[in-house]
């Protein structure tokens, strides 16, 4: 029910009747007598519900509704009536008003005026919390696209840092490297320094990305391939890629990047003795849905020989740790003539616990 309404009416007479009858129902009713002091008094006082006679000197009803219509939130309107015509009401409706009331003489309309001015009042209360709950709602979510902005430049800005870090520690084990005699420590070194490029490697990805949440898998691997072809000392490069897109979360494009890294490392010290000369290829497929497989293969002497080089195991000990983190296992495909390792591991998004 509304608690304060305007009712624009010429008739002295019915102003009193709609008075007394709304005034009973604890409604406080200021009245005038024409459009034109209803919109003055509407610019001046806020109400809830306005009810306008549709005949008034100067401003008839319809008028005043338009011009009602032009203040901004306004109330709903009532179009009260004392002709029988529909064409009136129709007129009404088409031109905003919320409802209309066909009044008598005797102020024997007064009870349908109240059950009006209740509808609209309540109609617009629902509007106005509806309009309230979607503005808040906006709000909040033009707040969470903001802090989304916010922490994706953050954590860009965070990459960048690490990745610069790791090339500062790779450039300090590679000059470390470069000054010792010693060939083991050399080649350790070595080992080293490309371990932490190839993590480098993923931060560098997500700092220049769009994306800060996921590693485009197949392109992080063309630019550790080609890391790698750098370091491969004969004429002509040995590495290929055949990689499918893929992206992944950055703990395991990190896991992907150290596999990869040590298994090519590997084949290019034992596959090929004797300074011979064969392909090391990877690969990455989706094999379904949700899975996809990572293989490292050469056509070399095999890892089972006896003739292999003595290694001190550490590769074996992190691409078994890292494919832990696939939650994956490590397999050496026995008919392949040469070394073919294959780890197949999930693929689709993993939601992490919040």
């Amino acid at each position: 029910m509304p608690k304060k309404v305007l009712y624009a009416d010429d008739d002295a007479g019915l102003r009193r009747l709609v008075e007394r009858g709304l005034g009973a129902h604890g409604i406080e009713v200021v009245t005038v007598e024409d459009g034109v002091r209803a919109v003055e008094r509407l610019k001046q006082e806020q109400f809830d519900v306005v009810a306008l006679d549709n005949y008034m000197p100067r401003l008839d009803g319809i008028a005043t509704l338009k011009q009602i219509h032009d203040l901004p939130n306004h109330p709903p309107v009532i179009i009260v009536t004392g002709e029988q015509d529909s064409a009136v009401a129709v007129s009404a409706l088409k031109s905003g008003a919320f409802d209309y009331v066909l009044k008598d003489a005797s102020g024997q309309f007064v009870p349908l005026l109240l059950a009006a001015l209740t509808g609209a009042a309540d109609a617009m209360r629902m509007r106005r919390a509806k309009e309230a709950a979607e503005s808040e709602l906006r709000e909040q979510r033009d707040r969470f696209e903001k802090l989304a902005v916010e922490r994706a430049l953050l954590l860009r800005e965070v990459n960048h840092r690490v990745a610069n870090s790791l090339q500062l520690i790779a450039a300090f084990l590679q000059l470390q490297g470069g000054s010792s005699n010693n060939a083991e420590v050399k080649a350790a070194l070595t080992d080293a320094t490309r371990r932490v490029m190839a993590v480098a490697q993923v931060h560098r990805r997500l700092y220049t990305s769009d994306d800060v949440q996921s590693v485009s898998v197949d392109q992080y691997l063309a630019a550790l391939v080609e890391d790698l072809a750098k370091t491969d000392t004969t004429e002509t490069p040995v590495l290929s890629l055949a990689a499918e897109p893929i992206d992944l979360d950055p703990d395991r494009a990190v896991a992907i990047g150290v596999i990869v890294n040590e298994l090519v490392l590997n084949a290019m010290k034992y596959a090929y003795p004797q300074q011979e000369k064969g392909p090391i290829r990877i690969g990455l497929k989706r094999v379904n849905g949700r899975h996809a497989m990572l293989s490292v293969e050469d056509d070399g002497i095999g890892h089972n020989v006896k003739t292999l080089p003595r290694s001190t195991g550490l590769g074996r000990s992190i691409v078994g740790a890292m494919a832990n983190r696939l939650g994956a296992d490590v397999v050496y495909d026995p008919d392949h003539h040469g070394t073919r390792v294959v780890i197949t591991f999930e693929c689709a998004p993993r939601v992490n616990p919040s």
